[in-house]
């Protein structure tokens, strides 16, 4: 056999060892190496975790590890592991595994209708990676709060109900920047304007707008709610306000669980900054988180000579207004004999 004829095979053999090992490396790489039956899946990789952390929380989901490494390898995976939330999907292959486990996935993070601060860190602890307690001392820090103008007490009026688009692994202190900032952005000159009109700023216009909240779930009558308490400030009346008194009666037994469904007249007697029965103005921080509706109510009031007003027994969820006290006796006395009939306790 002639050295022509050697080289010739020993040429077919290696092209033939290429090609089986082209077709088992393309076979690693792009066939489906999932096992889980849902179609999606997300995995949350800790801040600070290593190569090792992430093929242990990702072996659940992976059919054949070796293929992942061997392709994770390849694409210097392991050097650069990224803490975050990372989307796996049903089918996919070891290419498109490694590929997803470094492209961070946002979160769309919502929040409304917290009645703290404490419950609103633990709302947004629960769908990123800090911790409540990490967030509240991030919002109550004394230089922060400083710098923007709030208290520990109105700091909470920072936060807009609304969802935001944010990373996982997002840093307690770059979370609450970003609510610095939307806040900022919601308070826009046009706003700040309105607010001003009614002899607010930001900050009372929004603890205005918590009381307003509170008081209906009606959207259509919060506009004439909070008119009602505008031309009350204005003539510096009591606001009188039942949900601050609730709000109160919960600070006090520190029990923000408890169901209150009636205020008695006792509790118009509660030593609160909150109890704007006792207290002229406005508390000293919201008591809800408002939505934009009472927001805008606050900012869009209805004018009228309204300075009173009390459930309605004929049409539920609404309220009964008078622009004087023997009206609004009657119709205080009517939604009284109602709720008696009831056996509404506490």
């Amino acid at each position: 056999m002639n050295v022509k004829k050697i080289l010739s095979i020993v040429a077919v053999v290696v092209a033939s060892v290429l090609l089986v090992y082209g077709f088992v490396l393309i076979r690693q790489i792009f066939s489906a190496n999932t096992k889980f039956n849902e179609d999606k899946v997300y995995v949350y990789v800790l801040t600070g975790s290593d190569y090792t952390a992430v093929k242990k929380l990702i072996a659940p989901y992976v059919e054949d590890m070796q293929r992942f490494e061997m392709v994770a390898g390849k694409m210097s995976y392991a050097e650069n592991v990224k803490p975050g939330r990372f989307l796996l999907k049903k089918g996919m292959n070891s290419y498109e595994l490694v590929k997803s486990m470094r492209s961070n996935d946002p979160v769309d993070l919502a929040f409304n209708n917290q009645e703290r601060l404490e419950n609103l860190a633990g709302r947004v602890g629960s769908q990123i990676e800090p911790d409540s307690l990490s967030l509240l001392t991030t919002f109550k820090d004394s230089v922060f709060l400083k710098e923007n103008g709030f208290t520990e007490e109105n700091v909470f009026v920072m936060f807009i109900a609304n969802t935001y688009e944010v990373y996982w692994n997002i840093t307690a202190e770059k979370f609450r920047d970003k609510m610095i900032k939307e806040y900022r952005n919601f308070w826009n000159e046009k706003r700040t304007q309105q607010a001003a009109k009614q002899g607010l700023t930001p900050v009372t216009a929004t603890i205005l707008a918590s009381i307003v909240h509170k008081e209906s779930v009606k959207r259509d009558e919060r506009p004439r709610i909070a008119g009602v308490y505008l031309n009350r400030l204005k003539q510096e009346m009591p606001l009188q306000a039942d949900p601050t008194v609730i709000f109160a009666l919960k600070k006090k037994s520190n029990d923000f669980d408890q169901v209150i469904k009636r205020v008695f007249y006792n509790d118009l007697f509660l030593n609160s900054p909150y109890n704007t029965y006792k207290n002229i103005g406005l508390p000293p921080g919201p008591i809800a988180m408002p939505d934009i509706t009472a927001l805008e109510a606050v900012l869009t009031p209805e004018k009228h000579d309204y300075i009173y007003f009390c459930a309605s027994v004929d049409r539920f969820g609404y309220h009964e207004f008078a622009a004087t006290l023997p009206e609004h006796n009657i119709n205080a006395k009517k939604y009284s004999d109602w709720i008696n009939s009831q056996g509404v306790q506490r």
